[in-house]
């Protein structure tokens, strides 16, 4: 498995409904792992943390949550600076 950033707009006055993300990423097979969402008020905008096996099983948990997004992009978590 390996990390997965969905990077998503949201609007001073929206919201994600990251409990229909929760929802999608169980039902889906093979296993994707919602692990996060981090929002960045100033800038508009909600990264949305997955484990999964390929970006394509992310896309089809956002798509079946109906969150449109930006782009999706493999991720490195590390304490460190990498």
């Amino acid at each position: 498995m390996s990390e997965f950033i969905v990077e998503v707009y949201v609007p001073r006055t929206g919201a994600i409904g990251t409990a229909a993300v929760r929802a999608a990423a169980e039902a889906h097979t093979p296993p994707v792992r919602y692990l996060r969402a981090i929002l960045v008020p100033e800038d508009e905008t909600c990264y949305l943390l997955f484990d999964a096996a390929s970006s394509e099983d992310v896309r089809a948990v956002v798509t079946r949550a109906a969150v449109p997004f930006e782009r999706i992009s493999s991720a490195i978590e590390s304490e460190e600076a990498v």
